[in-house]
């Protein structure tokens, strides 16, 4: 299927899919993470709503996302996002909250505003467990991306098991199986290196 180029197409389009919905739904659970850190009142407001969103099982709300959005690439991404929110979430603010007493303490001594204390401080000392969110998200989004095809996808590789299924060729689902397999591995891989990256560069920031 590679070597000829039947599969390719496929791959491309859940590769995108999962990078969309990654990217959506990560950059939405930090930003909410951080406001729910910083605002005491939203959180205790908000968090039971969202963990109540959290335990509904998302392939059962596909068929009313096809309503919404229609077959296709749209209803994927956000059900891919919805997904990979809740790790963002969760483990920024884990992350922002366990931060050293004694460096809180010394920003508040310096007169240090909230927004420098926030940029300066909790989020590069909450980088490791964020990234470790990401990485979980990362996982999270393929398994999303497939099993929304699964549901309203006329291509990519959860289609293509689909119609592979209904063609009764196992040969083609193993080799789909193979395929999102090296796909997470290689995903997940590089989100390792961009967190090696990005705490490499915090450790050289604080020793300078």
């Amino acid at each position: 299927g590679l070597t000829t180029g039947y599969l390719w197409p496929h791959v491309w389009i859940t590769s995108a899919e999962m990078l969309l919905g990654l990217a959506l739904g990560c950059g939405i659970g930090f930003l909410s993470g951080i406001l729910l850190e910083e605002n005491d009142f939203l959180r205790r407001l908000l968090w039971p709503y969202i963990l109540a969103s959290q335990v509904v099982p998302k392939l059962a709300l596909g068929p009313l996302f096809i309503v919404w959005f229609g077959f296709g690439m749209t209803s994927t991404v956000v059900i891919t996002a919805l997904i990979c929110f809740f790790p963002l979430l969760e483990n920024t603010l884990t992350g922002l909250r366990h931060i050293d007493p004694q460096k809180r303490e010394l920003f508040r001594m310096l007169g240090a505003t909230r927004v420098q204390t926030l940029l300066r401080l909790k989020i590069p000392s909450g980088l490791p467990v964020i990234m470790a969110g990401v990485r979980v998200a990362v996982v999270l989004a393929l398994v999303g991306a497939v099993v929304g095809e699964f549901i309203g996808g006329r291509t990519g590789l959860g289609a293509s098991i689909i119609a592979a299924q209904g063609m009764m060729d196992s040969a083609l689902m193993f080799a789909l199986f193979i395929i999102i397999t090296l796909l997470g591995m290689i995903f997940y891989q590089a989100a390792v290196l961009l967190e090696g990256c990005l705490l490499s560069n915090y450790t050289k920031g604080g020793d300078q």
